[in-house]
């Protein structure tokens, strides 16, 4: 759980904006993958080859799913923490650098110029990229986890948070354990490739 000091010190300025009130979820949207490739198109236009990978994640990228309307986006590029390689060619494009973390994978996020998104900006390769793919990919294509997210996010919404991230530390329990299957079917999904790679192969050479 974060704590309120630690929030205060990775937003640009120091400041935070309060709450005090329950989380508004909408239901799924078409409209949110339009907005996520609006938004890939500016900032690839913007980076050219500096993009190394850039995705739609979180709750707006699964169909079916309730969630806050915020089109979260996850960048990679060679090194987050070399901001003059980025940062000033995203400002140029009216992005607003709003979170330094550097403790926490070098992370960063920046605000859209006029759609409301959270980009998350991590140096490629980064741990945290994978779990947030898996995590998406998961709920894609598994309904029975879909609606247990969607049931404990519609739960915790009802509360009062003081701070949207207060909210969103609340579902660290749920995340882990959905995600924690996907990470065990991972390992069988490797060893059935592999089997299928060596069958392939061995037809092949009967065949040949």
């Amino acid at each position: 759980m974060v704590t309120e000091e630690e929030m205060r010190a990775a937003h640009v300025g120091g400041v935070m904006r309060v709450h005090n009130a329950p989380i508004e979820l909408h239901e799924y949207s078409d409209e949110w993958p339009v907005l996520f490739v609006r938004e890939e198109d500016r900032i690839r236009a913007t980076l050219g080859d500096r993009v190394l990978m850039l995705e739609h994640v979180g709750s707006t990228s699964v169909p079916g799913l309730a969630a806050k309307p915020i089109i979260d986006m996850i960048l990679a590029v060679a090194d987050s923490a070399d901001e003059p390689s980025y940062v000033p060619a995203m400002e140029s494009a009216g992005y607003v650098l709003h979170i330094r973390e550097p403790e926490w994978h070098q992370h960063r996020l920046f605000k859209g110029p006029d759609t409301n998104i959270n980009l998350h900006v991590y140096s490629f390769g980064c741990p945290e990229m994978d779990k947030m793919l898996m995590f998406r990919d998961w709920l894609r294509s598994n309904y029975a986890d879909r609606e247990l997210y969607e049931h404990t996010k519609r739960e915790l919404a009802k509360q009062t948070w003081k701070y949207v991230q207060n909210y969103a530390d609340a579902k660290t329990t749920v995340v882990e354990e959905i995600v924690a299957r996907p990470r065990l079917a991972r390992p069988r999904l490797t060893l059935c490739l592999q089997q299928f790679r060596a069958r392939h192969a061995v037809l092949c050479n009967f065949v040949n």
